[in-house]
């Protein structure tokens, strides 16, 4: 006996996760008489971090919602600029995401991240423990019950990593404040404070330094510091913020 079937419409945004089958509106879906709404939607390979409001025959729908057989069901996208309601906005990095952490710490967006693989299970009860919004290209580890809330990357560029999460969640931006390093906050120091941190050749052509008050790393605006303002020049002019 065939199963009774629902009818599935996902938002194009998501139709990247499902096989080609579901990319077409309306596509038919099997279920069963216990499974919620939002288990369909995470068996059609969509992480429920990227989905947004759940229509059922054209009304607002809960996750814990079971479908019954000829509903139709839209999945759409999450609204952007996406609120994260309950705690500062902040945000964990896995694993894969270390460049896309620099250049959000360089903003002074406020970016843990972890240089060596800790484990899904590890990471995820940091993003609770710290209330962090877990970024990961990982559908996996989005599925994970214990995070506090998480959004996939689209790309593995860090170009346009960088646009998704700051168009996504508007952060808000103040250059040359965080490490990024540790993601501790900077502080102006005075050249002689730091000068034994200094090779010879930084300290005879730099006057303008700045270190951090955790991990004690010292910055000046040096070879590279062309490439990093043009990062920051760019965020700045699409999303906010000040870029003194």
């Amino acid at each position: 006996m065939s199963r009774p079937e629902i009818h599935v419409t996902l938002a194009p945004e998501l139709r990247l996760f499902a096989n080609s089958e579901l990319r077409r509106e309306r596509a038919p879906v099997a279920i069963d008489a216990s499974s919620s709404l939002g288990h369909v939607v995470e068996s059609l390979g969509v992480p429920l971090t990227e989905a947004g409001a759940l229509l059922v025959d054209g009304r607002p729908a809960a996750v814990s919602h079971v479908p019954s057989a000829g509903e139709s069901v839209e999945v759409r996208a999450v609204e952007r600029p996406q609120r994260v309601p309950g705690a500062p906005l902040r945000f964990l990095l896995d694993v894969h995401l270390g460049t896309l952490a620099r250049r959000l710490r360089l903003l002074g967006v406020d970016a843990a991240y972890e240089s060596e693989d800790i484990g899904d299970p590890a990471l995820a009860a940091l993003s609770a423990a710290e209330r962090r919004v877990l970024l990961s290209r990982d559908r996996g580890l989005l599925r994970r019950r214990e995070i506090w809330a998480g959004a996939y990357v689209y790309s593995d560029r860090p170009d346009e990593q960088l646009r998704d999460v700051l168009s996504r969640f508007a952060p808000v931006l103040a250059p040359w404040t965080r490490c990024t390093a540790c993601n501790g906050p900077l502080a102006d120091a005075a050249k002689d404070t730091v000068a034994e941190r200094l090779e010879h050749g930084t300290r005879r052509t730099y006057d303008v330094f700045a270190q951090c008050t955790v991990c004690e790393r010292v910055y000046w605006r040096g070879a590279h510091h062309s490439r990093l303002e043009a990062i920051v020049e760019d965020a700045v002019r699409e999303f906010g913020g000040s870029a003194a």
